[in-house]
């Protein structure tokens, strides 16, 4: 098997407008560097081809028809589809991306140069193995695609089933009561952020969560960072089953941001971004009510409104105005009956993210062993 440039095999080039050529109602797509592709009124190209970000965070698409391209985004189209499939030299380069992210260059925003994709080598393989290739990956991709999508639908229920049983938390048109939630706690715990190593932590090794381990409104307790030391680590600070964290400082967007822990590893502290409710002894409160009730999408306005800072600066939310935050209560028995429901809607999704996470590995092993040329043998793929 020959592996060969990019530059030798393909024809490169790069779209000619602003970002902000888009109109949303636009007929053709247009391609820029962002991972959405935005809408356009007219087209300058008629292909084809796979287009890679050429800055920022690199993203790889694949296209066939009329569209237009910003001036950093590269337009790659295979020089005879006799010898590069299309399709096959995309997943080459969504294999090839990690790659051209450490090539890139520059300060705030990175770049990629064209000489970082012409010297790029591919595996050029028969035609016939280029597309037995493909259809793999396709199947691939689509059941990652349906798990995902049977994620979010997962999503959606919980969000309906809480308007049924509890109406929109802001307006309260079921006239239930409303108190602080300081009625309901006995303290806020702020985290603390030591430096930390730029690797998580394994095993029984401490470390401290980032914010990304509660921006998506499900735990990730992957996402933290190792202590250098541990002698540090501050056992009043780690996270325990059953906690409520929220994001105290974050882009407006994500500020507020809630999790419940159903489940975490030992030894991982919170950060000083991120605050711990502690509640009382009244017992009027479900935490997974709670947590459900500051994720819900009409009750997040009210928490963002919460956040203040000057210009320039990251939103944060004070432990005051969170304390005084007013909340629906309903009567406590419907609280646990929707908790309820919400744990057999956990278990379910638990079992689709760990499908998700397998369908993901076979996925990227495939795809692995497919671009460094190793031998390509009949793939069994888990079922959606």
């Amino acid at each position: 098997m020959n592996f060969i440039s990019l530059g030798s095999t393909t024809k490169i080039k790069t779209g000619k407008l602003d970002a902000n050529a888009n109109n949303p109602n636009g007929l053709y797509p247009f391609f820029t560097c962002s991972k959405d592709t935005l809408r356009i009124d007219s087209y300058s190209y008629d292909c084809e081809c796979v287009l890679v970000a050429g800055n920022g965070d690199l993203n790889v698409k694949h296209y066939k028809g009329k569209f237009d391209a910003y001036q950093r985004t590269y337009i790659i189209e295979s020089l005879d589809t006799t010898k590069l499939n299309v399709r096959y030299l995309y997943y080459f380069l969504e294999f090839y991306v990690a790659r051209l992210r450490e090539l890139a260059i520059g300060g705030v925003i990175k770049y990629i140069k064209l000489g970082h994709l012409t010297e790029a080598k591919i595996p050029l393989r028969s035609l016939y193995e280029q597309k037995r290739i493909v259809s793999i990956l396709d199947l691939a991709t689509s059941l990652v695609k349906k798990r995902k999508a049977q994620i979010e639908a997962l999503d959606q229920l919980t969000q309906s089933v809480f308007l049924e049983m509890f109406g929109d938390p802001l307006l309260n048109e079921k006239k239930w009561s409303v108190k602080p939630l300081g009625y309901f706690l006995e303290r806020i715990d702020s985290g603390w952020s030591p430096k930390c190593n730029a690797f998580p932590a394994n095993n029984d090794e401490k470390g401290v969560l980032k914010l990304s381990a509660v921006t998506k409104g499900i735990y990730i307790p992957s996402e933290n960072k190792a202590l250098p030391d541990s002698s540090i680590f501050k056992a009043q600070l780690e996270v325990k089953q059953g906690d409520i964290l929220i994001t105290r400082k974050n882009t407006r967007e994500l500020i507020g941001a809630c999790v419940y822990v159903f489940k975490t590893p030992k030894f991982l502290m919170i950060p000083d971004t991120i605050y711990r409710l502690v509640f009382n002894s009244k017992e009027e409160i479900d935490r997974i009510f709670l947590w459900r009730l500051l994720n819900n999408e009409l009750f997040r306005k009210k928490i963002t409104s919460l956040a203040e800072g000057s210009s320039g600066s990251m939103p944060n939310i004070s432990k005051k105005k969170l304390l005084r935050l007013e909340i629906i209560a309903p009567p406590i028995e419907l609280q646990d009956k929707f908790a309820e429901f919400i744990m057999k809607i956990e278990e379910q999704r638990l079992k689709f993210k760990q499908s998700e996470h397998l369908l993901e590995h076979n996925f990227n092993s495939i795809i692995q062993r497919a671009f460094k040329g190793e031998l390509f043998t009949e793939e069994k793929l888990p079922t959606a």
